[in-house]
């Protein structure tokens, strides 16, 4: 029971430093993306190709219709 007193002001005392040290972690940029900005400039974004190609058809087949 007596070594509750010393060890319950302890892990409290441990909890509160490991927790600046993850603050202070954070603050200094530890956990940023280096590599993110790198990778998403190789990301292909077809979206836009595939857009164009279906108002493409579209026009293509107005135009054929409107020259039957």
């Amino acid at each position: 029971m007596e070594s509750l007193y010393l060890l319950i002001p302890l892990s409290v005392l441990l909890v509160f430093l490991i927790g600046i040290l993850f603050w202070w972690s954070v603050k200094g940029g530890q956990f940023d993306d280096m590599e993110g900005p790198g990778w998403q400039i190789l990301q292909d974004d077809d979206s836009m190709l595939i857009e164009k190609s279906s108002s493409d058809e579209r026009k293509n087949k107005e135009l054929k219709s409107d020259g039957v």
